[in-house]
């Protein structure tokens, strides 16, 4: 009795990317194949590997998800009919008139065309931004704050799309610089965020935010991407930029925090459903991808302007003072010395009467004619 082979099984990060292009959760997946979401994990991450019957289960369905639609549909069978003659000499018919042939004919699908940029990344934006907001929401308690980190982070992502595109985890780059945006401690100081926005109206959900946004900035998002999202102990350490011991702390700490205030919350499968009730209760939605290219895209082109002209005006500014600055050395004006020897200056007094004749007779006398070139003799 021969052995069936065992269906392959594709490494632990592509698991992962399978899963994410299916828009599975770990906890989705774990529900399929009939195992628990921190198994799931584990196998992604590559620290266990899947055995036995549940090991077949899983990997037939990543091969589902991998194949999407049978990438090679099953052939084709054309059959014709080949009418067979027998000899006259031999009347005795052996076998059938009618001799069936299947011939196989493969099926080849024309390739598809290729994806324009603006495509890829309205499909990027479709599948990244509603779940994205969610989270952003988790982290901030706003959903107007939440809202707009989601639309810059790919606003920016469309300026810098190239880079993006060839990107092995868009999403997780998208998710980043939207993380970051939504944590800036600049918001506090925005007249429209001094003031918070309506809590949930559950009062399960409003203590769970409540106990989350008491949390310090990177617990919080240490315990978001490793009970929310589900990233692996590595992945989550490298997107927060810290050692994985670091992270690992980070993740206990934040565990115990939420524990004392939420001893109900101690399971982290409980965690995990929780975080993914509080994210659906809010209407979030984001804007469409048309509308956040095109704002992405005037924005670029309002700080290209302004690069240009402050480009401009220095280069005007150096232009002038070159121009105006002297073209030789011109030595310093010297100090001032002290003259010794001059008498002092008299206070000008009463004039005599001869001056003082003198005087008027001057103001009184003419001032233009022959007198003025050739003097009268006394």
């Amino acid at each position: 009795m021969t052995q069936t082979p065992a269906t392959p099984l594709p490494p632990p990060k592509e698991r992962r990317r399978l899963r994410e292009a299916a828009s599975l959760t770990q906890a989705q997946l774990a529900t399929r194949v009939g195992v628990s979401r921190e198994t799931v994990r584990a196998w992604e991450t590559g620290r266990t590997t899947p055995r036995g019957r549940k090991r077949e289960a899983y990997a037939k369905l990543l091969n589902d998800l991998a194949e999407g639609t049978p990438a090679v549909e099953e052939a084709e069978v054309d059959v014709v009919e080949v009418e067979a003659t027998a000899p006259e000499a031999q009347p005795e018919p052996s076998h059938a008139d009618i001799v069936v042939v299947e011939i196989p004919v493969p099926h080849t699908d024309p390739a598809p065309a290729p994806l324009t940029p603006a495509q890829a990344f309205d499909a990027l934006y479709a599948f990244c931004a509603p779940s994205l907001v969610r989270q952003t929401y988790l982290l901030t308690g706003r959903r107007e704050l939440a809202r707009e980190s989601v639309e810059r982070a790919f606003q920016t992502a469309w300026q810098r799309w190239p880079e993006v595109a060839v990107d092995r985890d868009p999403a997780g780059w998208v998710r980043s610089v939207a993380y970051e945006y939504a944590l800036s401690p600049w918001h506090r100081f925005r007249p429209r965020y001094r003031h918070p926005e309506p809590p949930p109206p559950a009062p399960a959900d409003r203590a769970l935010l409540t106990a989350l946004l008491k949390l310090p900035p990177s617990y919080r998002r240490t315990l978001l991407l490793y009970d929310g999202v589900g990233l692996g102990l590595a992945e989550m350490a490298a997107e927060t930029e810290a050692s994985t011991p670091a992270a690992a702390n980070r993740l206990l700490h934040a565990r115990e925090a939420l524990a004392a205030r939420l001893p109900e919350l101690s399971d982290p499968t409980e965690l995990h459903r929780r975080l993914t009730e509080l994210a659906s209760t809010g209407r979030l939605h984001a804007a469409k991808p048309p509308t956040v290219r095109f704002v992405g895209e005037r924005r670029t082109v309002f700080w290209t302007r302004a690069a240009i002209a402050f480009t401009v005006t220095i280069i005007g500014a150096t232009t002038l003072t070159v121009r105006s600055a002297p073209t030789h050395y011109e030595p310093p004006v010297p100090l001032g010395q002290r003259v010794e020897g001059v008498p002092a200056r008299v206070v000008q007094g009463s004039l005599p009467e001869e001056e003082v004749r003198l005087r008027d007779r001057l103001r009184t006398g003419m001032t233009a004619g022959p007198e003025r070139l050739l003097p009268l003799s006394r």
